[in-house]
Formats: C-alpha cells, sequence, structure tokens
C-alpha cells in the first residue's frame, strides 16, 4: 500500500487490484476519515501481481500524480 495526497489535498491509499480475468490495477480508495469520495482505478502494465506492485512502489510522485489523473471510477462487478 502507498499513500499519497492529490492536487486538492486529499489522502488517498493506492495499492494493486486484480480483475478476475487477471487484469491488474492501481486501485485508489480515500483515507481520510468520512471523505466521500469514491475509489478510482487504473489500468497497470505490469503481466503479473509482483511486477504491478513494483511498478507502483516505483513510480515517482508526479508519475503517481498521473496515474491518478487519468483513472476511472471504480465499476464494483
Amino acid at each position: 500500500m502507498r499513500r499519497f495526497i492529490d492536487e486538492r489535498g486529499a489522502t488517498w491509499d493506492v495499492v494493486v487490484s486484480r480483475e478476475s480475468w487477471g487484469t491488474l490495477y492501481a486501485l485508489f480508495v480515500p483515507a481520510g476519515a468520512g471523505d466521500a469520495e469514491p475509489m478510482r482505478q487504473a489500468l497497470l502494465q505490469s503481466a503479473g501481481y509482483e511486477q504491478a506492485q513494483q511498478e507502483l512502489d516505483g513510480l515517482e510522485d508526479q508519475a503517481l500524480l498521473a496515474l491518478f489523473a487519468a483513472s476511472q471510477p471504480f465499476k464494483n462487478p
């Protein structure tokens, strides 16, 4: 898990999430108390879970913000 603050000042936790068919996403979960923001997700390029975790851990702050900016609302299947 990684925690960061977006450009509006909201705090988020980001973790690797796997869809049932194996696609890997960065799942952005609001970390602020009482925050009504919905979860968000962004596709990762890695083929395996450990590689996806390394991809996420290796992102510079600006790249993580760009991934967050490109994320879509989480769709619970």
